[in-house]
């Protein structure tokens, strides 16, 4: 979640990226260039593509929390031959965001099935998603729950009667996992399991997930995540489209939902300080079960453990939150370019437009990082001198990154409008521990690069 800026003038200048250190900061020893780029490149990834319409995607995250709260996940569903791309933003701990990062896609999948093929499935299970750098497992005593819990959602999928709608299919898992990982905190149907169900349902994360096949780009978000489509104009300029809203008190639609659930004598309290009863910042999100639950509920499960603070003031008629995201649809063309999915840590340092054209400039720079080769054997001299002069403007933006994911990062935290400032990427990767998450949010990015020439063949 966003970073709480505290403005100390003797610690901050203002710059129109964000803020960056200087005064006291400056007696922290500055990191060589090596230095900052080996931590940037710690978490990087890169997965490549054939014969689909993504070549390839970029990731990154760079921690703020200790551990970090942002979790992502990459996957292609092997029944349905899409691709899912998924970032979780966590809050009050990392559980609920690695619990979905783990989850989720296992239940977008499955509800992207025909009823028929799910019951065909429920016999005979296989994979149903094949997941990319997955660095991490679930606890024994958590994977049989959750394993039992998704097999009676794969029985109420095979009642279903509703022909199969990917928007319509992402809303549906997002809500049953939520719904899921609330029964789960029960102790009679955790078991052993409860301790740790519990710590998961007190945690919450906000989510923003892709579902690329073919030419359709589905987007479902919950909270603040975003996603940004980079597309080229008829004049080849870049242009910064947004597939999401964010969900907290600047959405003034999202506030008047909300207020128009709740009766007339609560409209002061629901949102009070630019928080939901004064507390939490996202308007939607997964877990935070103690904005869900019912008073009894609560008492009978968080009070005992976390005292009467479980309890949110104002809170008479509950539920405040929901988990339900806001889905949209947009079919590709040959002139969208990628997609950036991102937490809000990057969000609060740079904008849309800023992304994209980043991202494009690492486009045409990123090139010049591969000795150059003809791309046919025949080529006219006209051709291979357009080829060459490309280069040689692609060597202007030469990145020092592959990784357009960590280009980013790179830039959201040290740029300036003459370029990247080492002095103020070095102080702002040098904060210790108990002062970095004044400043800046963990960031978490995924970088998608559409395939033009597939797109082309695409049918209308």
């Amino acid at each position: 979640m966003a970073a709480r800026k505290i403005m100390w003038p003797f610690l901050w200048q203002q710059s129109s990226r964000g803020y960056f250190t200087s005064g006291v900061l400056r007696a922290y020893p500055r990191l060589s260039p090596q230095e900052v780029t080996a931590i940037l490149r710690v978490n990087e990834y890169t997965q490549e593509f054939q014969g689909f319409s993504v070549k390839s995607y970029d990731s990154n995250q760079l921690p703020s929390n200790n551990p970090i709260e942002d979790t992502r996940a990459e996957a292609r569903c092997l029944l349905t031959q899409g691709l899912l791309l998924g970032i979780f933003d966590g809050h009050a701990g990392g559980s609920c965001a690695q619990v979905l990062s783990k989850r989720l896609f296992k239940y977008v999948a499955a509800s992207l099935l025909h009823p028929e093929v799910v019951h065909k499935y429920s016999q005979a299970p296989t994979d149903l998603i094949q997941s990319f750098n997955d660095n991490y497992e679930l606890a024994k005593i958590l994977e049989e729950l959750y394993s039992s819990s998704f097999k009676q959602f794969l029985t109420d999928l095979a009642k279903q009667t509703s022909e199969v709608d990917a928007n319509k299919a992402l809303e549906r898992a997002f809500l049953r996992i939520d719904h899921d990982m609330s029964q789960e905190a029960e102790p009679t149907v955790a078991g052993p399991a409860s301790q740790a169900t519990l710590t998961v349902a007190t945690a919450g994360a906000v989510a923003c997930v892709s579902y690329i096949a073919g030419a359709h780009l589905h987007v479902a978000s919950t909270g603040d995540c975003q996603a940004v489509l980079g597309s080229v104009t008829e004049n080849n300029r870049w242009t910064a489209t947004k597939l999401t809203e964010e969900h907290n008190s600047d959405n003034a639609a999202e506030v008047a939902r909300i207020l128009a659930e709740h009766p007339p004598n609560e409209q002061d309290t629901v949102i009070k300080m630019d928080r939901l009863l004064g507390q939490l910042a996202p308007l939607r999100a997964f877990g935070d079960f103690r904005f869900k639950w019912s008073r009894d509920r609560l008492r009978r499960l968080l009070v005992p453990k976390l005292g009467d603070q479980a309890l949110p003031p104002n809170y008479y008629t509950p539920p405040y939150l929901t988990a339900k995201p806001q889905v949209t649809h947009h079919r590709l063309t040959p002139k969208d370019k990628f997609l950036v999915i991102a937490s809000d840590g990057l969000w609060d340092l740079i904008s849309p437009l800023q992304a994209v054209r980043l991202v494009g400039e690492h486009m045409s720079g990123k090139v010049t990082l591969n000795p150059f080769r003809l791309p046919k054997s025949e080529m006219k001299l006209k051709e291979v001198n357009q080829l060459l002069l490309q280069r040689k403007e692609g060597l202007k933006m030469k990145p020092l990154d592959t990784n357009a994911a960590t280009h980013l990062i790179r830039n959201a935290l040290g740029g300036t409008e003459y370029g990247v400032d080492h002095g103020k990427l070095s102080q702002l990767l040098m904060l210790p521990d108990d002062m970095v998450r004044v400043f800046r949010d963990d960031i978490t990015v995924t970088v998608v690069y559409f395939d033009s020439e597939f797109l082309q063949k695409c049918p209308a």
